[in-house]
């Protein structure tokens, strides 16, 4: 797990060093915004808990404001202030439950992006932080198992984010765009030392997002 961490990275770190590098815009753009739309979310145990396998999923809202600078060609930097409802279904023969946990995220995004004036493509990529406002379970538990019904114990979440999409952006009326992105956190909701239950308890989550964006003139 360590491993793949420093890959990810360092893949990222070679990713904003090459895009830095490239010629700047006369004339930067800057726009704020606001995207919203819904998330497919699970966790990934180890041990393994039964009947959190897909598609047992939750399909919950998310949303949240857009800050994106674009200083060079091809590359920009976007910050986002989101909410999301993450968390987890378990379904068996006798077990219908589910744990929804209310996260606040800051995603810090590199924007590459690829096109013409009007009409582009464009990739997300970058890391996120997040922290746990609010938990709540719904049905029945599995009395076989206890450990994923105690209180939330690390409700400081991080990881990676990544998403694709593209966009129509107008002089006058403003930009549009929609984006598919997943998220994978790297922190554990529960305690994963080595005498605790869990060695990983981490989220995985996959969103469709619609966004409206307006330009700020630099003069």
């Amino acid at each position: 797990m360590k491993d793949s961490r420093l890959i990810l990275f360092l893949s990222f770190l070679m990713i904003c060093c090459a895009t830095l590098a490239q010629p700047r815009l006369r004339f930067p753009e800057m726009y704020v915004g606001a995207h919203a739309g819904v998330m497919t979310s699970t966790m990934m145990f180890k041990p393994i808990i039964q009947g959190t396998n897909l598609p047992n999923v939750l399909i919950n809202p998310n949303g949240g404001l857009v800050f994106r600078y674009a200083g060079h060609k091809v590359c920009a930097i976007q910050i986002e202030l989101n909410y999301m409802q993450r968390g987890w279904k378990e379904v068996l023969e006798n077990v219908n439950y589910s744990r929804q946990l209310d996260y606040l995220e800051i995603p810090l995004l590199m924007h590459l992006y690829f096109g013409g004036k009007r009409v582009r493509g464009f990739l997300n990529l970058g890391p996120q932080i997040g922290y746990c406002i609010h938990d709540a379970a719904i049905g029945t538990p599995n009395p076989q198992y206890k450990y994923q019904y105690s209180d939330i114990q690390k409700p400081f979440d991080w990881g990676l984010a990544g998403g694709l999409g593209i966009y129509y952006r107008h002089e006058k009326v403003g930009l549009f765009q929609i984006e598919a992105r997943g998220n994978y956190s790297f922190g554990s909701i529960f305690n994963n030392r080595k005498t605790d239950h869990f060695q990983f308890a981490n989220a995985v989550n996959v969103s469709i997002n619609f966004a409206y964006m307006w330009q700020i003139r630099i003069k």
